[in-house]
């Protein structure tokens, strides 16, 4: 795969674009040679195939976009921080839509503890989406309760342990939620009902929080031909 950069602006078939300091530092770190053919993208969904020169790039053409065809979202209750951070990188790459970190009942972490990383999680999703070669940057939404997040519009799938074994059709746009280890607290199972989400369970074993969240992402991704 080709070297990748960011470029927030704007970008035009025939425009070279200067590439910021971060992202030049990228480049010699890397060790990106004059000629060479590197992808940019936007943020917002658009791939561009260039040809690097003196620290900026030629836009040779737009190239085929890789984001999956549903948006999923991934609504979490914020667990131990490293953790999350891992869910955060390796979600992802598997082509989630947009994070909604959650405050449950049963929240693993102080919140007084999240305040501050927005920026050091958004970082982790830019790199995660350079890696992966997706062209669209996934938002973090604030922390939001669950009795927040449930009552949103639009279809939501509940991972629970104890759920039947059912499957849903999740082939428009879906919220996955997932519990933190000791899972989600039968009032907010109930506000959950209440709401009309649709519940799972993945499989007769008991998973940590942050192998649910991955699991669940693929295999929802899955349905829908994503992966």
């Amino acid at each position: 795969m080709k070297h990748r950069f960011f470029v927030p602006d704007a970008i035009e078939i025939g425009a070279t674009v200067a590439l910021s300091d971060e992202e030049r530092h990228h480049a010699r770190v890397l060790r990106v040679r004059e000629g060479e053919e590197v992808e940019l993208f936007d943020g917002r969904g658009n791939n561009f195939l260039g040809r690097f020169s003196a620290e900026c790039v030629e836009i040779l053409k737009l190239i085929a976009n890789r984001e999956p065809r549903t948006a999923i979202s991934l609504a979490m209750s914020i667990i131990q921080l490293d953790k999350f951070e891992i869910v955060l990188q390796k979600a992802t790459e598997l082509g989630v839509h947009s994070f909604v970190p959650l405050i449950t009942d049963r929240i693993e972490v102080r919140i007084e503890r999240v305040r501050g990383k927005e920026d050091r999680w958004r970082k982790i999703v830019l790199e995660a989406v350079k890696q992966s070669g997706r062209s669209r940057i996934p938002p973090i939404e604030p922390p939001m309760t669950f009795d927040e997040a449930i009552k949103r519009e639009g279809n939501k799938i509940v991972f629970d342990a104890d759920a039947p074994e059912v499957t849903t059709d999740n082939r428009s746009p879906t919220t996955v939620f997932i519990g933190p280890e000791g899972s989600f607290s039968e009032r907010e199972l109930q506000l959950a009902r209440d709401a009309g989400a649709a519940f799972e369970r993945l499989g007769p074993r008991r998973l940590r929080a942050e192998t649910a969240a991955l699991a669940a992402v693929t295999i929802v991704a899955a349905r829908s031909g994503d992966i």
